[in-house]
């Protein structure tokens, strides 16, 4: 992160990571993500970094002529006090985030959270929320960040915003749920840096392209449903036998179907985690780049196949 000279009274934005639901999520699968501390950002005014600052004062400034328009359309989805938010541009604010964008992890979901809680009047308070309001702000949240993706659920914003973990029923019914504690166990959920940026928006296209096959989209309301969904259950429970069994359907599935979101570099280790039972990667949001999330009975087995690759333990089971 930059080194900074000052900074506003600003709370922090945490990333996110979507444990299970990419792309089933918008055929009306089960959803569940969390909250992820290790990454944030937050507004400040001045950094040392002129170039960063130039770059993210720009970014903000596109961001609010999008609203501006929005406004004149008659299509905002909630009342924003824009003449504020100029006002900071104007005065050099920043948005300063040490989430890596295009990672999946959440970079624009914190950003659009983080402008939702500064300067959107009448606005739900994240500290006293209840399941009714959860799906009125997914909603605001979806059409506020639709503007760095082409289209989105809303899911991200809410997350960073709430910084609670939620679960996704359906469409229409959305929750905060607990995470199981955890302890020194074996097992373990991680995360596998590629070291590209996925490109979300042609991906979400390439998606919704291919649900207008039947065989397809007959496959993500069965197959991919069935195991995504029982994945959640597994690990809500805590019932590590059930989940590694469902993530390696799930990884199967997913590797057969969703080729074009897994970077060519790891198609064969994917495969080498189903054939070895080492590890089961998936995707993490969008996919292609960024982040591959992995699972796994044994950490350590799992580090010693994937010791050539950046390995970043999340969660113990």
């Amino acid at each position: 992160m930059n080194q900074l000279k000052n900074s506003i009274k600003e709370s922090l934005f945490y990333g996110k990571i979507l444990l299970f639901g990419e792309y089933g999520v918008i055929e009306d699968s089960m959803a569940l993500s969390i909250p992820f501390e290790n990454f944030n950002g937050q507004f400040i005014y001045y950094s040392d970094d002129e170039t960063f600052a130039k770059e993210s004062n720009q970014h903000l400034l596109n961001y609010y002529e999008h609203l501006v328009e929005l406004t004149s359309k008659g299509e905002l989805p909630c009342e924003i006090d824009l003449d504020s938010f100029k006002a900071d541009i104007d005065r050099g604010m920043l948005f300063d985030s040490s989430i890596p964008q295009g990672y999946g992890v959440g970079s624009s979901g914190a950003l659009v959270a983080a402008i939702y809680d500064k300067y959107a009047l009448n606005k739900i308070d994240s500290k006293h929320i209840e399941n009714g309001n959860i799906l009125k702000l997914k909603s605001i949240f979806g059409k506020l960040e639709s503007y760095f993706h082409g289209t989105s659920s809303g899911l991200d914003p809410l997350i960073c915003y709430l910084r609670l973990p939620i679960l996704i029923k359906s469409k229409s019914e959305l929750e905060s749920v607990g995470i199981p504690a955890q302890g020194e166990e074996k097992g373990g959920i991680f995360l596998l840096n590629t070291g590209q940026v996925g490109k979300t928006q042609p991906l979400v296209e390439h998606f919704m392209e291919r649900c207008k096959e039947d065989g397809f989209r007959n496959m993500i309301k069965t197959q991919f449903k069935k195991y995504n969904d029982a994945s959640i259950s597994a690990f809500l429970t805590k019932d590590g036998k059930s989940l590694l069994s469902n993530v390696k359907h799930l990884s199967k599935i997913v590797l057969e179907h969703f080729k074009p979101m897994i970077p060519n570099l790891y198609q064969e280790l994917w495969q080498e985690g189903i054939n070895s039972n080492a590890y089961y990667l998936k995707l993490c949001g969008s996919g292609g780049g960024g982040f591959i999330l992995g699972f796994t009975e044994d950490l350590e087995k799992a580090k010693t196949k994937l010791k050539d690759y950046q390995m970043d333990v999340i969660y113990r089971f």
